[in-house]
């Protein structure tokens, strides 16, 4: 049952950057209580059949490697050479050198990603909200391979490595993954003792924080714990303020053994001001008086200032409390037989106001006039996501006649529910030019009882179970041929129902229900010339339930056009992909290529209030990365991608021969470092996004397209403490980041800047 949180006000004020550093300060002081002195800062542990290769290369003495040769999960039991689907695995090594604090500077690193602005009370919200290859994936987020639903902004400072994995694969995963899925696989207690800790100031007021524990507690048992907190504001942006911090456990026993026990917990919370950005000017009516000037630039960005912010300082928020916790149980029959079973009980509640800038006609019933006043809209939004899951995988090795299978099967139950309120209305006005960002609320309003956690009248609260099994083979024939192949069953039942007075369902409590049975499945054929490279081609399919993607979590059934949809049959997509992987220079340089189709043949649409399945999407593209060491000094992490969507059918005529939105043409990105001499290091890189439409209805405004440079140094002082320079879109770019289908877009960060100090024992 949802517990209520307690009262709190969203008026902050700015701490001193000195008290915030001593904060940061503390935590690594807490860190290095327990510390023992150990060479890195990544352990050792015996490895067995059933566990991921994560660390391998670091006990190889590899620690620095570019090119990981293993995802987390258990379900691929190849390494990534042998999967027969563009994956990126994107190391620790890279996001600490390219100084990413977030999981959206992470994901800077591989193509054919774009980011999504929110949408209003109702839609995405805040939060990591994305598109991979021209397909939302905002409910395709998964931790340590179990699926991560909330609306909150993820931070690395947990993290082992990060797994992209491109293309359709409801086979693994379950519902969602059209364009593909991202997997954050995250530090576990192993059998060393080490202590890491970083300190990090900047520009805009950065402080920051973080520390990695490691204590062996006896031969077969260790404690794990990370912590992290942050604080900053946004370059280039007035008033946008980000604060947050993180507490991760992990308690392990029986390592090394046969049996082994795993106890994860992780903590988030933040507490931002968030950033609803600018708005675009409208296509159609008149601009009067000093907006006069604005004629001129009808449908494209609002010729003002991008530091601009036309919310209200002291009221708009969001906080968020997230807490995740972890048990995993493993056994290994024999070399070639093992069982795992994992359970997970999360919870994720963000309560946020933002403040959406509207151009205000100032003769209503008449001629559209605008003369430079927005209102302010207010958007409310609490939503609750809480998630239950217990699933059991074993995986086999065997050989029948001359063919080697590795086999993975198994069973999953997943319960959630989704709890959501929102309001809106227009509080006040500014002036597009030269916004107040302190204008007093109307009517002698105060903020007490808006930064609260009593539940907003009107919600809806909505249930999903689901029972799945699957069963995987990777049949080797010979040296040289590989057949790979999965097919899994998933019974969902979804349920939705009014909380409160005034909800959505007429005033009944009881809302629509809903039950799909569903099968995805998937096929590839492998031929490897020699073993350290593959060539392949695969299917594989996918689906969208009938309540996943209205809102994020999937179980947003807050309106009648969403209860409407909710009754749909699920949407289907389908993928064709031929590529080609390669592990060079003895394995320390990985190269890969994939043309692709991505193909939904029944998408949700909507015209005149009525959603559908009448929409027919595809995206045609081609996908290549490198990553590794060129030398031994020269490391490389790159990728670029095309895609050629378009929007072949759709109930609406206007959609029809329209690209996706939020799916650019071309996407490249590159970072290299090069060790100059043995202590010190720099380092290079750079995006590129290409033009993108932010509404399909709206194909006439564009998002331009941008590039942004950084660069680093770093310096090891000595074996302990070593110092390391980011600067961040090092030319200052002004460009669009992310765009709203209903009016607004936000701007990219400036220019800006990290010293991070690194000190391990």
């Amino acid at each position: 049952m949802l517990k209520k949180s307690t009262p709190s006000s969203p008026r902050r004020a700015r701490k001193p950057a000195a008290e915030a550093l001593s904060v940061a300060s503390l935590l690594c002081a807490a860190g290095s209580v327990t510390a023992q002195t150990a060479p890195t800062p990544v352990p050792d542990q015996k490895k067995t059949e059933n566990t991921t290769e994560i660390n391998e290369i670091i006990v190889e003495g590899r620690k620095d490697v570019y090119n990981p040769q293993r995802v987390q999960s258990p379900k691929f039991t190849e390494p990534v050479r042998n999967i027969p689907q563009v994956i990126t695995v994107i190391p620790k090594s890279v996001i600490e050198d390219r100084g990413a604090f977030s999981l959206r500077d992470v994901l800077k690193n591989t193509p054919g990603i774009s980011m999504q602005a929110g949408e209003g009370v109702s839609g995405a919200g805040t939060g990591d909200n994305l598109a991979i290859r021209g397909f939302s994936s905002r409910s395709d987020w998964f931790v340590d391979g179990i699926r991560d639903l909330g609306t909150y902004n993820r931070d690395p400072f947990n993290l082992e490595q990060v797994e992209v994995a491109k293309g359709p694969a409801s086979t693994t995963t379950g519902r969602g993954t059209t364009g593909g899925s991202i997997n954050l696989a995250t530090k576990m207690a192993t059998l060393d003792s080490f202590n890491f800790n970083t300190v990090s100031g900047g520009t805009n007021d950065l402080v920051r924080g973080t520390f990695d524990v490691n204590e062996k507690l006896s031969d077969h048992s260790a404690i794990r714990l990370n912590g992290m907190y942050h604080e900053s504001e946004v370059a280039g942006r007035d008033v946008v303020q980000q604060k947050r911090y993180g507490l991760a456990a992990s308690l392990a026993f029986g390592l090394g053994t046969d049996t082994r026990f795993t106890l994860n917990y992780q903590r988030i919370e933040e507490d931002n001001i968030p950033d609803f950005g600018i708005p675009w000017i409208p296509l159609t009516g008149n601009f009067i008086g000093a907006a006069s000037s604005l004629g001129n630039h009808r449908n494209s960005p609002a010729p003002v200032d991008y530091d601009n912010f036309y919310g209200r300082e002291d009221v708009d928020f969001q906080k968020t409390q997230g807490d995740m916790i972890t048990a995993i149980i493993e056994h290994d029959f024999s070399d070639h037989l093992h069982i795992r079973n994992t359970t997970r009980y999360s919870r994720v509640h963000t309560n946020s106001l933002l403040t959406a800038p509207r151009f205000r006609d100032q003769t209503p019933g008449g001629a559209v006039n605008y003369d430079g006043t927005l209102s302010r809209e207010e958007q409310r939004r609490q939503i609750t996501n809480e998630f239950f899951t217990n699933q059991t995988l074993i995986t086999a090795d065997f050989k029948t006649g001359a063919l080697k299978h590795d086999l993975v099967t198994g069973f999953e139950f997943m319960a959630e529910r989704q709890l959501l309120a929102t309001r809106a209305g227009i509080t006040s006005f500014t002036n597009i030019f030269d916004p107040d960002v302190d204008l007093p609320l109307p009517n002698g309003q105060t903020n007490a009882g808006r930064d609260n956690r009593t539940q907003l009248p009107g919600a809806a609260e909505a249930h999903l179970d689901t029972v799945s099994a699957y069963v995987f083979d990777t049949i080797s024939i010979g040296d040289h041929w590989q057949l790979s192949g999965g097919l899994r069953y998933d019974h969902i039942e979804a349920e939705a129902r009014g909380r409160g007075t005034g909800d959505f369902f007429g005033g009944s409590s009881e809302g629509p229900t809903n039950t799909d049975d569903l099968f995805s499945w998937k096929a590839a054929i492998i031929y490897k010339p020699v073993e350290y490279g593959s060539i392949y081609f695969g299917y594989g399919t996918s689906f969208n339930a009938t309540v996943d993607g209205t809102t994020p979590g999937g179980l947003g059934l807050n309106t009648p056009t969403n209860l409407t949809s909710a009754q749909l049959d699920p949407e289907e997509s389908r993928s064709y992909e031929l590529g080609t992987k390669w592990d060079l220079l003895k394995e320390r340089l990985s190269l890969s290529a994939a043309l692709f189709r991505t193909e939904k043949t029944n998408a949700r649409t909507t015209f005149a209030g009525i959603t559908s399945l009448a929409g027919d999407f595809v995206v045609d593209g081609v996908e290549i990365g490198a990553s590794g060491q060129i030398t031994k000094n020269w490391q490389i992490f790159a990728g670029a991608a095309h895609l050629d969507s378009k929007i072949k059918d759709s109930s609406n005529a206007i959609e029809n021969g329209a690209a996706l939105p939020s799916t650019p043409d071309y996407t490249f990105n590159l970072w290299t470092t090069y060790n100059i001499i043995e202590p010190l290091q720099v380092g290079f890189g750079f995006q590129y996004m290409g033009e993108v439409i932010g509404s399909s209805t709206n194909t006439t405004r564009v998002v331009p397209d941008f590039w942004t440079m950084d660069a680093m140094v770093s310096y090891r002082i000595n074996d302990h403490i070593s110092l390391r320079l980011n600067i961040y879109n090092l030319a200052d770019q002004r460009y669009i980041e992310t765009s709203g289908s209903t009016g607004h877009f936000i701007p990219g960060p400036g220019r800006s800047a990290a010293l991070t100090a690194s000190i391990k024992f």
